[in-house]
């Protein structure tokens, strides 16, 4: 009975244990967005002259944050001259601050949210699934990062610009306004939607790579995946363009496929040649 009791104990230490280092690491990661959140709701950037030289400093203010000077920065790059933004609700404005600082706190503590989560997690994998992720880590940033400029530089504009058509053919009845909040949300949620549907390629060949997934396969149904990416435009566009923008991002969702397929098929040469050398090595030692 004693020992049963002991036993038991063990099992429960090491459970308690990885609920410590994971509460631990989550902590970790909240104050960070905490930290980095009120930097950029509260406080502005301004420049100062010291001795000759120019540099920036952080100085607090809520009415001129970040956050505020990056909801300019979209006014000034996104909204077409002819829309006019309302604030529907007295606390707009506020809630755009609240949701752009989470957004770049979010961004710019990612890299210790990704170093957290590999901390906790990297222990129980094997040397395989290390390198794994970190191959793929780098790319997935870069695709991200391509789809997020996509949406902000092409798509989100062009949307907006199709709108000011369309209400235009209506005369003067209809009115191209926009709320602040439906404006800055839209603009938030198109920039990580479309960032997160390119990581499209990257996926294949992750699975590709850990042999879940043959590049004949992939290319074998290509059909299938080309259906998809225009799936994944219906369901990520707007749907305000008469099928415009849904059948320009399905487009490059279908091109990021092929692509994926490519490099399947290079993921899948390499490790035959890999193998191949091994084997060689192997053959020259027994010799």
């Amino acid at each position: 009975m004693a020992a049963t009791k002991n036993e038991q104990k063990q099992k429960e230490t090491p459970l308690l244990d990885h609920l410590k280092e994971l509460m631990y690491r989550v902590r970790r990661i909240v104050i960070s967005l905490g930290i980095a959140f009120f930097i950029f709701f509260g406080f502005g950037i301004k420049d100062i002259t010291w001795d000759g030289f120019t540099f920036p400093i952080l100085y607090p203010s809520i009415f001129d944050s970040v956050s505020v000077e990056l909801t300019r920065v979209f006014i000034y790059d996104e909204l077409p001259k002819q829309m006019k933004l309302l604030p529907i609700n007295p606390f707009d404005p506020i809630f755009s601050s609240i949701t752009i600082s989470m957004f770049l706190a979010t961004f710019f503590t990612m890299p210790i949210i990704v170093r957290e989560i590999w901390a906790f997690v990297s222990p129980g994998l094997y040397e395989r699934e290390k390198r794994v992720i970190k191959w793929f880590l780098a790319p997935s940033f870069i695709l991200f990062a391509a789809g997020a400029s996509f949406a902000y530089f092409v798509l989100i504009p062009f949307m907006l610009r199709f709108v000011i058509l369309y209400v235009n053919e209506f005369g003067g009845s209809v009115l191209p306004t926009l709320g602040l909040k439906s404006f800055i949300s839209l603009i938030m949620t198109m920039l990580f939607v479309t960032g997160i549907s390119f990581e499209f390629p990257l996926v294949m060949d992750v699975l590709t790579y850990i042999g879940a997934v043959k590049a004949s396969t992939w290319k074998k149904n290509w059909r299938w995946g080309v259906l998809g990416a225009f799936i994944i435009a219906w369901i990520i566009s707007p749907g305000t363009t008469g099928g415009v923008i849904e059948t320009v991002i399905g487009l490059i969702l279908s091109t990021l496929f092929f692509v994926g397929v490519a490099g399947a098929y290079l993921i899948e040469r390499n490790q035959r040649k890999k193998k191949e050398k091994e084997l060689r090595e192997l053959q020259s030692r027994l010799k």
